[in-house]
């Protein structure tokens, strides 16, 4: 068990982060930020109640001043306008880099060997202006997007072979956005891959829906964005290192020359352990997935080649 997880942003994706931190009872302490008075310190304070009920003792503290996440083991960074419908992950590049700059400044200062987990949109780019602002090494600022990707992707298979969700494994490559790449050939079902349970007709429809997940959710919600899926992808992440499981989990890590890339952040197979990044997983693509996977990155350069004249340490 850590000593203490901290949770910038107590919007939906924040508090329900929180709350199964509690009740996985990953770490003694979580502490919970965000700029709106009042709103940490309710939410917190409820999860708290809610210890006698789930059996979980961990402590749990809200507030708008940082100094309260000092010593943390992982910050994990929520906070960041959410999408709307009609909106790209895109669409909040400059306004949440802003948010983005003024929580990292905050975590260098006051929990400088935290690994910090990166959910904020969009996501690839906001690596980068955490791994630039706090000038942590790269193994401790790590970008949540695969394993929610992933999730997204094998709920769809099981739906559409009716299945366990638990017999799915799905691999998705890419930056966090409508480029992402789902990778069929990669994907099984008890161990048989996917293309020989589904068309290609079929398979295309859901890596389709895959991309268009997060979207089609906003669609339904229109004042709000998914948090159950994405909180639930953090704890995989969380425990892992918490735990120094070593688990293969898809994320956002900064490429050093893997897959052809260099200083970018690109979600890939890595091993996560009580380091943070411990191992990036490359694998060999065919030159159609290469080439999906270069308008994927494409894409990520665009974004970080936008901010590069906006963010400041």
């Amino acid at each position: 068990m850590l000593h203490k997880i901290a949770v910038i942003g107590a919007g939906n994706v924040g508090a329900t982060l929180a709350q199964r931190v509690a009740e996985a009872e990953l770490s003694k302490h979580v502490a919970l930020v965000d700029v709106v008075e009042g709103i940490p310190e309710g939410k917190a304070l409820d999860i708290l109640q809610s210890g006698p009920v789930y059996g979980y003792d961990t402590q749990l503290v809200g507030g708008t001043q940082y100094n309260i996440i000092e010593n943390s083991d992982i910050v994990v960074i929520t906070a960041g306008l959410p999408r709307k419908p009609g909106m790209s992950r895109d669409d909040l590049l400059e306004t949440n880099a802003k948010i983005m700059t003024d929580v990292c400044l905050n975590v260098k200062k006051y929990a400088p060997n935290a690994i910090v987990i990166v959910v904020s949109n969009p996501l690839d780019a906001m690596c980068h202006v955490a791994l630039q602002v706090t000038g942590f090494p790269s193994n401790r600022v790590i970008g949540m997007a695969g394993v929610l990707d992933s999730a997204r992707f094998r709920t769809f298979i099981a739906e559409a072979l009716d299945v366990s969700v638990q017999d799915v494994q799905a691999f998705v490559l890419g930056g966090h956005g409508d480029t992402m790449v789902p990778l069929a050939r990669f994907s099984t079902v008890a161990g048989i891959p996917l293309p020989e349970l589904l068309s290609a007709e079929q398979l295309e429809k859901l890596i389709t829906r895959t991309r268009n997940g997060g979207a089609e959710i906003v669609a339904y919600l229109k004042a709000g964005s998914a948090y159950y899926a994405p909180s639930a992808s953090v704890i995989d992440m969380i425990e892992s290192i918490a735990k120094d499981k070593k688990r293969i989990l898809p994320c956002s890590v900064n490429l050093n020359g893997e897959y052809g890339v260099k200083g970018l952040y690109v979600g890939v197979p890595v091993k996560l352990g009580k380091n943070g990044l411990e191992q990036i997983i490359e694998i060999k693509l065919t030159p159609a997935e290469r080439e999906a996977l270069e308008i994927s990155i494409q894409d990520v350069a665009s974004n970080v080649e936008k901010l590069k004249a906006k963010v400041t340490a």
